[in-house]
């Protein structure tokens, strides 16, 4: 029960009330950037985000996300003592503070109600699964590609995504480079006339078969070697494996088709306008690429070989009149010359994720989905992998876009998911 109220005498509230009538007349002093002024965005419009994994590529994202006035980077979850943190150093080196926590559990962070966003830059085999439980803690999330490493997690994220409401944005930013969008203009606008074969560049799907030898394995406050491995097969560990020697091996990684095709491949579904589907039939052709084909007889070649040297990346988009082929360069090569005609041509090399981040950043507050949302990745991604079954199995594969299932092919459906280890089920 409270104390009653104490009365004061006339002169201790003379001596109160001059005391705040000075404080109330000094000069305060409040920040602009907590005003939102100067070119600073106020506390209530910025997003405050946390990341997670954050190794080089995502350290190279990063320092993107960093440079935004809108946002505030506030955490880092990393399994890895030396990676959280050098990012904590980072962000903390960014604001001059150091205030940037650190977590070894993701899911301690993605406990946070401060957290609006997060940037997912893991190894590959936690793409999905941070994903969907990064969804699930009421957040939005960029995510370095490939987003999944089977049909079956490609579907997964697309649903969690969907059913938590969550803006996603895939880790493909040759969506909103200018080179590539010039590309895609050209096959949508009939100056190709008929569009009937799209390329794309894809790598050797072959995958490495010699594991490293075993060393003895750290501290679970050094590297958690458990949640380093997350969902994938168990295995000895070995130091090289955290540093990125992973990269090649099947339990770890989806293959050649899908490190480059999560681009490249993707980019000639949207110059098909086929963002919703796959195509219907994979074909291994010669010792690394896999032709497929669309329901409406566009023919879809993933390839290594054969380009123009354009830089990385390439596409090459065929119509019955024309052709158009890019790549990482930024430089662009078109037949016939009239299609450069009253055309921007972009010189610009380099692939720099900026404007697809900046476009994630107006999708978390438009609540609009950004060009690598979920069900677009997942499209691309689903056709990377089946194409990588095909090749497998070292024969044709007829391929149901509307069921995820292959039509009367038992062995190739037994691939279309992975086992995955307990509790990490997508």
């Amino acid at each position: 029960m409270r104390a009653p109220k104490q009365l004061f005498d006339r002169r201790r509230f003379l001596q109160s009330a001059a005391s705040a009538g000075a404080l109330l007349l000094a000069p305060t002093f409040v920040p602009s950037s907590a005003l939102g002024r100067d070119g600073h965005v106020a506390p209530s419009e910025r997003i405050v985000m946390g990341g997670l994994g954050i190794g080089s590529r995502g350290g190279y994202d990063l320092g993107i996300f960093l440079e935004q006035p809108e946002v505030q980077f506030v955490a880092v979850a990393d399994v890895r003592a030396e990676r959280r943190n050098a990012v904590k150093q980072m962000v903390d080196a960014r604001y001059g503070n150091a205030d940037c926590q650190t977590y070894w559990d993701m899911f301690d962070m993605l406990a946070r109600d401060d957290i609006d966003a997060c940037l997912i830059a893991t190894g590959d085999r936690w793409h999905t699964q941070a994903s969907i439980v990064t969804a699930r803690a009421g957040k939005d999330m960029y995510c370095e590609k490939p987003c999944s490493l089977s049909i079956a997690e490609s579907r997964a994220l697309a649903d969690n995504i969907a059913r938590y409401g969550r803006v996603y944005q895939a880790g493909t930013q040759r969506r909103n480079i200018a080179n590539f969008i010039l590309a895609i203009e050209l096959a949508h606008s009939g100056r190709l006339g008929q569009l009937h074969t799209v390329h794309a560049n894809t790598l050797d799907p072959a995958t490495k078969k010699v594991w490293l030898d075993p060393q003895p394995e750290p501290a679970p406050d050094v590297v958690n070697w458990e949640r380093w491995l997350g969902p994938v097969p168990w295995r000895p560990y070995n130091e090289s494996y955290v540093q990125g020697a992973w990269r090649g091996y099947y339990d770890f990684h989806g293959g050649g088709i899908l490190e480059w095709g999560a681009h490249t491949v993707d980019l000639c579904q949207w110059a098909n306008q086929a963002d919703a589907t796959a195509p219907v039939e994979y074909e291994p052709e010669g010792a690394t690429n896999v032709v497929a084909r669309y329901a409406n007889g566009v023919k879809l070649v993933m390839r290594d070989k054969g380009w123009l040297g354009l830089g990385t990346c390439a596409v090459r988009f065929e119509g019955d009149e024309g052709w158009v082929e890019t790549g990482d360069s930024g430089r662009i090569e078109m037949h016939p010359a009239s299609l450069r005609a009253d055309k921007r041509i972009f010189d610009v090399a380099g692939t720099t994720p900026t404007a697809h981040i900046l476009e994630f950043l107006r999708c978390v507050k438009s609540r609009r989905m950004p060009a690598g949302n979920a069900a677009v990745a997942c499209q691309s991604h689903i056709a990377c992998h089946a194409a990588y079954i095909a090749w497998q199995l070292g024969r044709k594969v007829q391929f149901d876009p509307a069921r995820d299932e292959f039509i009367g092919d038992a062995e190739a459906n037994r691939m279309r998911c992975r086992a995955l280890r307990e509790p990490w089920h997508a």
